[in-house]
């Protein structure tokens, strides 16, 4: 391939890498990337597990064997297969050397030579692959993985330019993944609560848009589950917000536990002392049954006063819920009758027949012209 040809093929494999969205999406395009850029008929990226002591696959592509799955699940090999791993990637690195790629072939090594693999050439011969370039990947100063792209045995060999070029592609790869990286964290801590560790409401406003969207195209159930915590305030007043910020924290622990009795369910502070449980496809008695559940838990708690709990749910007689904004509404207005009431056990919109209260307080217009729950929640 001349120099120009491989200018494009990197220029593309970054492009690839920096378009992706998710960390599957990166590693796909790392691997095509790659393929293409070598002229391969099959590509892998692998990550260095030091903690179990191997190898894993992270993505198959191209003409891919019946065992090798695009994604595959319990695809490892055993460090100890792979001599190189240790070896060439910590021993000799560290003594001075540089990671550079290397070619096997369905013979034994060729280019680049860093030792004999026999697992590397029984598995090019048992899958009809003549040759095989292996690049490592460095990231953060320290090897972790590799880039392993072969060809069949009718196309020409891997030779020393290849490998050369190899070791190019594999240091854009490790450029692309920690791009991946920094992005995954940056739209973690987006996501994230940072005194619970739950979800915080930009993560609420998005998997319920998605849930109604859902409930609107297949009919699937989406319930939402709205909670404030009592007392809190009194707790910071009288021991501290440091002791606050713990009810905080247990709170959440709590809540965590009882969405996982849902499959999938989102838990989630919404800010201050207002939390949130978004469940999609369970049924809706179900989510009423953890919302006792969690009121039950909250109740038992050294510190606070328990919690108020509403819950909203498509598969109950609330009328077309058309927007996400609409099943909010009829949570917080469940939840807002709770804390009036001082319900011990969750208040549940759409339950207490024709003229539910609940829905009516949700869809008075006054309320629907506010757009704000925080002015709602001011009426107290």
């Amino acid at each position: 391939m001349g120099d120009d040809r491989r200018l494009v093929a990197v220029v593309a494999l970054a492009q690839g890498m920096a378009a992706a969205h998710t960390p599957r999406e990166s590693w796909r395009a790392a691997a095509l990337g790659a393929c293409r850029a070598l002229t391969g008929g099959f590509a892998a990226l692998s990550v260095w597990e030091r903690d179990l002591g191997r190898l894993r696959v992270l993505v198959n592509v191209g003409d891919r064997a019946a065992d090798e799955d695009e994604f595959p699940d319990g695809e490892a090999y055993p460090v100890h297969q792979f001599p190189e791993i240790t070896e060439f990637l910590h021993e000799r690195w560290v003594a001075g050397g540089e990671p550079n790629a290397w070619v096997e072939t369905a013979q034994g090594p060729a280019a680049g030579r860093p030792g004999y693999c026999h697992q590397r050439v029984a598995a090019l011969r048992r899958r009809g692959r003549g040759s095989c370039v292996v690049a490592p990947i460095v990231l953060h100063g320290r090897a972790w993985g590799e880039l392993y792209v072969a060809r069949s045995v009718s196309a020409p060999v891997f030779d020393r330019a290849d490998a050369d070029f190899a070791t190019v592609l594999a240091a854009v790869v490790a450029a692309g993944l920690a791009q991946t990286e920094r992005l995954e964290e940056a739209r973690r801590l987006a996501f994230t609560d940072a005194l619970t560790g739950l979800a915080n409401r930009r993560a609420v406003d998005v998997r319920l848009e998605e849930a109604v969207e859902r409930h609107r195209a297949e009919g699937v159930v989406v319930s939402l589950v709205v909670c404030d915590l009592n007392g809190l305030k009194r707790v910071n007043d009288t021991l501290g917000h440091a002791v606050g910020d713990r009810l905080l924290e247990r709170f959440g622990s709590v809540l965590s536990l009882c969405g996982a009795m849902l499959p999938g369910a989102l838990a989630a502070r919404l800010g201050g002392d207002e939390f949130c449980l978004l469940a999609v496809g369970s049924r809706a008695d179900e989510v009423v049954k953890v919302a006792d559940d969690l009121c039950r838990r909250a109740g038992e708690l050294e510190l606070g006063e328990g919690v108020a709990c509403g819950v909203a749910s498509t598969e109950d007689p609330i009328g077309p819920v058309s927007s996400a904004r609409r099943l909010f509404r009829l949570a917080d207005a469940a939840q807002y009758r709770a804390k009036a009431v001082r319900a011990a056990r969750p208040v549940v919109a759409g339950r207490e027949g024709p003229d539910d209260p609940v829905v009516r307080l949700a869809d008075e217009p006054s309320r629907e012209r506010s757009g704000e729950r925080r002015r709602f929640r001011g009426r107290r």
